[in-house]
């Protein structure tokens, strides 16, 4: 295995890990100013800035995301994020600009646009907990939020073309977890085309297979996880998700079958 080059940014990179207990300090003014900014500066498609972050600050908004996740972790994070993808803004610029915004011409509501300003969430996101992690700061991201989609439009008075993306929660850490083993490469990383061979998918799962294993083992000897190919095919079918889809998008005004 070739040998990993190292320096602070790599390390923080190579050594992220889920903190789903925190220190009951707060954030300084600083730190979040500067995580914040981080995120700012993520990349945006075609610079459309399409996402925005709403700070948790209400304890009984923060109390009603952990009830909704089924984490009571969540509320006693120092630091609560819900980052959403934000045509909104955009629109309501578009608008003043004189675009009639309530035609067929009108394109941020379609699908593409939806897509991108999802991804520009998440890279900000990711931006912001990179950020915070190179500070000495826990995070851990909340796709857990997601279980009650309307219920998050209504707590956080998203509107028309806003939609909900992840949650992030941030403090100081109060556990150091053991991270948790990461597949190979070559089942990730490809040259020139897509490596769609069944038998060498399988073959390196297997040897993956006892990683993971010996990882949970490590964690909660007493609760025994299944093998890393049985997790997948128990959620490749796994019926509660369909309560998430994205019927709830149409709602919000995007136009998803464009």
């Amino acid at each position: 295995m070739t040998e990993l080059l190292h320096n602070d940014t790599v390390d923080v990179l190579l050594n992220r890990r889920s903190i789903r207990a925190f220190r009951p300090e707060p954030l300084n003014p600083e730190m979040t100013a500067t995580i914040e900014s981080a995120a700012q500066h993520a990349a945006s498609s075609q610079y459309l800035n399409d996402w925005s972050a709403i700070r948790v600050v209400d304890q009984r908004l923060k109390d009603d995301l952990a009830a909704i996740a089924k984490q009571p972790y969540i509320a006693q994070a120092p630091a609560l994020y819900v980052f959403v993808l934000d045509e909104y803004r955009n629109m309501v610029i578009a608008r003043e600009q004189g675009d009639a915004v309530d035609s067929d011409a009108f394109t941020l509501k379609n699908s593409y646009r939806f897509t991108q300003a999802q991804n520009d969430a998440v890279l900000a996101l990711h931006a912001m907990e990179t950020a915070a992690e190179s500070l000495g700061l826990g995070c851990v991201i909340l796709g857990s939020i997601l279980n009650d989609i309307p219920r998050l439009i209504e707590l956080f008075h998203l509107p028309k073309y806003t939609y909900p993306v992840l949650g992030l929660a941030i403090g100081k850490p109060a556990q150091e977890p053991a991270l948790k083993p990461r597949m190979s490469g070559t089942l990730q990383f490809f040259d020139d085309r897509y490596n769609d061979d069944p038998t060498f998918i399988m073959r390196t799962i297997a040897e993956f297979n006892e990683e993971v294993h010996q990882y949970y083992d490590l964690r909660d000897p007493n609760r025994p996880v299944p093998t890393y190919d049985a997790q997948i095919a128990q959620k490749a079918v796994a019926g509660e998700v369909l309560g998430r889809g994205l019927e709830h998008a149409v709602q919000q005004g995007f136009e998803l079958d464009r």
